[in-house]
């Protein structure tokens, strides 16, 4: 069979935003939400587990559904940012999670007030509930009144979730001049990026240039919608909630310490240097004394080589299937159901993700695909993403999902196999040479550029907390830019926009260590693969399959791993610098 780029096709979901069966959705949401606040009366500490039980389920049914609306508005918007009919649903979507949400939320307040002895007894009995009610109950000393928490969920729809849609639909409308084939034509970003991968120095600085010409001319207003961002997290989660520190708001989303955390960013800055050898040395190699920040992912051997969509995937479910034929066929479903948006349009949302809806539903994936080795490993990432969901679908709608530090485990894993392949097949000496700087280049790009970002996040929320300009956020990115690359990459001043541009700082704050996070597992994860073989897949198995049914350092601790000790972490880099040792000596 081949494979060709496609567009996604959601009638699994919906067949249509004026379909019955889109407004059916609500009516029997809306049923459904009516039963279950019929419960209120009934809930008491000393409850029977059944009707508990059936309160629980009765609630993940409803979510199902729920789940599945908020899927077929947002996929269709990411198809097309600047569709008015999806931008309409999606935030007539968000509107009704909202009212939904509050007229449920009675549960949930009672929940993390039961006495701990009836909690215990309740969850015992829960199955693969239970971690789900677990969580619940640990944000128990950041819950506030019911009133007022239906006061946040309002606000949020009109408050932050409209800045990010605003943000999204600005940002992706955004076209880019760039001179092609002797023409200057108009690009879109997922287009320009190619760019920053070319073999020549010059069209890589133009590339970087035009992007943050475009970003610079309304920066500031970007900026200001930034600031308003973090004022909200910091109105919400430090005023109201109590939270010790902005990030600590998303560790205990992932349920992660904060200390693995504090010391998973010590150990990265600590080793900041092992990269910056490998800048020097991938200067040496490219022939010029020192690299800019343009020439950061530039191609090492020129190798032009470029691989269809069809070869691509043929090589990634090969690669999945010689790990396993079940995660293989489990990759092969993705383009099977047609669930992949793999083409490049006008309006399309940049970039790739992978998006799982419900358990037993094959994930959607989203790539702007354009053929290079990059984007080849991007692919097998995503693949890597939809079979850990599918390998974790015999948990809940609550459970099924990893949380995020968890959640680049799979993707991470899926690039390694694929690279591993790609060398072993690879006669062409300039394109192995090409894809072992490629890997240590995204390592740069997953551990230390991300785990830099969280940086510059906590030190940006602390800024503007403090009344900071959309030109001091400009001059803090650059600072940490510095210090991210010492003296060995030369960093240009329209780089102070850099920050404008990550969308995840202004969805999910604090999302960017996940990636770090996860990389670092892997690459020990990994290792233990090559030193181990067939008796390592089963435990790596069983902790995709875990999804999020417990919490992650419970999973990793049952694997052997410690998240809260430094020398954990310090293994993943040192893998990385044997990489760079290995290099040297070719």
């Amino acid at each position: 069979m081949s494979y060709k780029l496609s567009t996604w096709n959601l009638k699994e979901l919906f067949p249509a935003f004026n379909s019955p069966e889109f407004e059916s959705a609500f009516d029997q949401i809306e049923e459904q939400v009516a039963s279950f606040e019929g419960v209120r009366g009934k809930l008491r500490a000393d409850i029977p587990v059944e009707e508990f039980l059936q309160a629980v389920r009765a609630s993940e049914e409803s979510m199902r559904v729920a789940y599945k609306l908020y899927a077929f508005a947002g996929l269709s918007f990411t198809a097309d940012t600047q569709d008015q009919i999806a931008q309409t649903a999606q935030n007539r979507v968000n509107q009704f999670f909202a009212e939904i949400s509050n007229r449920t939320l009675f549960f949930n307040l009672w929940w993390k007030q039961v006495d701990e002895e009836n909690a215990k007894r309740l969850m015992s009995a829960s199955g693969d509930y239970r971690y789900y009610l677990e969580a619940i109950r640990l944000y128990k000393p950041h819950t506030l009144s019911e009133a007022e928490e239906k006061i946040v969920n309002l606000k949020d729809v009109t408050g932050s979730n409209a800045l990010i849609n605003l943000y999204d639909a600005i940002t992706n409308r955004y076209m880019f001049k760039f001179k092609v084939d002797g023409k200057v034509k108009e690009i879109t970003g997922s287009e320009l990026s190619g760019h920053r991968y070319s073999t020549d120095p010059k069209i890589r600085a133009k590339a970087y240039q035009e992007l943050f010409r475009v970003y610079a001319e309304q920066g500031p207003v970007l900026g200001q919608m930034y600031q308003t961002r973090v004022r909200d997290w910091h109105n919400e989660n430090i005023k109201l909630r109590n939270f010790k520190t902005p990030i600590s708001a998303r560790n205990l989303g992932n349920d992660i310490p904060d200390e693995a955390v504090d010391v998973l960013l010590d150990v990265a800055r600590k080793n900041s240097t092992i990269f910056q050898k490998y800048f020097k040395l991938k200067a040496k190699h490219i022939g010029i004394k020192k690299l800019r920040r343009y020439d950061l992912y530039a191609p090492v051997a020129g190798s032009k080589k470029t691989y269809s969509f069809d070869n691509a995937s043929q090589m990634i479910l090969e690669s999945f299937s010689a790990f396993s034929p079940e995660v293989g066929k489990m990759a092969q479903r993705v383009f099977d159901e047609n669930h992949m948006d793999s083409e490049i349009r006008k309006g399309k949302l940049g970039g790739a993700f992978c998006w799982s809806v419900v358990p037993e539903m094959t994930p959607y994936v989203l790539m702007n695909y354009q053929g290079s080795a990059r984007e080849v490993a991007t692919l097998a990432h995503e693949l890597g993403h939809a079979i850990h969901s599918m390998l974790a679908s015999q948990h809940t709608a609550f459970t099924f999902q990893a949380s995020l530090p968890l959640a680049e485990t799979a993707s991470t894993f899926g690039e390694l196999m694929l690279v591993d392949k790609m060398l072993t097949e690879e006669k062409d000496e300039d394109v192995r040479r090409e894809l072992l700087f490629r890997d240590l280049d995204d390592s740069y790009a997953t551990i230390m550029r991300q785990a830099f970002f969280c940086m510059f996040e906590k030190t940006a929320h602390d800024l503007v907390m403090k009344n900071a300009s959309v030109d001091e956020l400009c001059a803090a990115s650059l600072q940490n830019l510095q210090e991210q690359f010492g003296d060995s990459v030369e960093i240009s001043d329209e780089f102070k926009w850099e920050w404008v541009s990550i969308p995840h700082f202004y969805h999910t704050p604090f999302y960017v260590y996940a990636y770090a996070f996860g990389k670092l597992l892997v690459l020990s994860l990994y290792k233990q693969y090559k030193a181990e073989g067939e008796s390592f897949k089963p435990k790596y198995l069983k902790i995709l399959a875990a999804g999020g049914s417990e919490s992650p350092e419970r999973i990793l601790t049952e694997a052997g791993i410690d998240i809260r000790s430094a020398k954990f972490w310090q293994g993943g880099f040192d893998v990385i610098a044997e990489q760079v040792k290995a290099l040297e000596n070719l």
